[in-house]
């Protein structure tokens, strides 16, 4: 069954949503259909995207990276990013301010290099609480939040800030090369991981034989195909599991002969229990 076409839409209002020293952290809502694109675009401020419901994928110049319900990404500033949504999505969306020259939820400059590149993370349930009571109205002339409310708007993004500098990152964003052949793999990769279980089949549709494909893995990514294959294979395990498929149906998905095998998978390369990864 042939998949469903991207609908293609540009940046969703940010010049509606603009953070500023005054109001430094604003909340935006759109709720996204399954299959919608959001083209390439950049922001001079930092974001932080999550799905209260569904899963998106966003992708970057440096990678791509699966967030569910339960994650979060960081987009620093000025990084060019499209979003596409997987399943549909409530997608809540935090725009913050950023001083001159720094990067990051607040946090010294000796940690700030982390910042500077996407990043997904866990969502506690306080910073979901937080984002949720926040006011995600855009900037209009007939509605401005009086003192109070902005008061209160201020304090929440504030407590947000800090439950986002504790946040843990959690390792579901695949490399991407800047090779244009390669890429263009990666991204069919990305959308049909298990049309071809092995390297050679993903070598016949680029047209290139499998050394040379592999030595552009290695060259580009510092990796084999097999260990990023695997990445892609976990982040998309992540999707199903947001949709509530239990474990069997995920390793099935997937290609593995078990949950077993699955589940041993996981364990190897995450060092976690499958349930505690997939958020179950």
């Amino acid at each position: 069954m042939p998949k469903p076409a991207r609908k293609p839409i540009g940046p969703l209002t940010p010049h509606l949503f603009v953070p500023t020293a005054e109001r430094p952290v604003r909340s935006k809502l759109h709720r996204l259909g399954a299959h919608v694109h959001v083209e390439p675009h950049s922001h001079p401020w930092a974001q932080v995207g999550f799905s209260t419901s569904g899963v998106t994928r966003l992708t970057a110049p440096d990678g791509s990276y699966i967030v569910p319900p339960l994650r979060a990404v960081w987009i620093p500033p000025g990084v060019v990013h499209a979003v596409t949504v997987v399943e549909e999505a409530d997608l809540r969306t935090l725009y913050l301010y950023q001083p001159p020259g720094r990067c990051g939820p607040g946090v010294p400059r000796s940690e700030e290099a982390a910042w500077r590149q996407c990043r997904v993370l866990e969502v506690s349930d306080l910073l979901r609480a937080l984002v949720l009571q926040m006011d995600a109205r855009p900037d209009d002339p007939h509605h401005r939040l009086d003192a109070e409310a902005l008061q209160r708007d201020r304090l929440l993004g504030t407590l947000a800030m800090d439950e986002l500098r504790r946040a843990q990152p959690v390792r579901l964003g695949v490399d991407l090369p800047s090779d244009k052949r390669l890429r263009a793999l990666c991204e069919a990769i990305l959308d049909d991981p298990t049309r071809h279980a092995t390297l050679e089949g993903w070598a016949r549709d680029a047209g290139a034989s499998a050394r040379t494909v592999a030595r552009l893995f290695r060259d580009e990514l510092n990796t084999s195909f097999a260990q990023w294959r695997q990445q892609v294979l976990l982040a998309k395990a992540v999707s199903l599991a947001a949709k509530k498929r239990p474990m069997s149906h995920i390793a099935a998905e997937l290609g593995y002969a078990s949950a077993s095998a699955f589940s041993a998978m996981v364990r190897r390369s995450v060092g976690v229990s499958p349930t505690r990864f997939l958020g179950q």
